[in-house]
């Protein structure tokens, strides 16, 4: 009974926790990403910008 209370099944084999649960428990990660991305995503999107001004003539 004591290994049910602490998340084990009866028959003693630890409950897999799944990969998108483990990424987004930790707070760090999320962390990264937040300002990762949008970094990004903005150097991306300024690149394309500047490479779509006409050239002076």
């Amino acid at each position: 009974m004591a290994e049910e209370a602490q998340g084990a099944p009866a028959g003693g084999r630890p409950v897999r926790v799944p990969v998108m649960q483990r990424l987004l428990d930790n707070p760090f990660l999320l962390l990264f990403l937040g300002v990762v991305v949008p970094t990004v995503f903005y150097l991306i999107w300024g690149i394309v910008e500047v490479a779509n001004i006409p050239i002076a003539q």
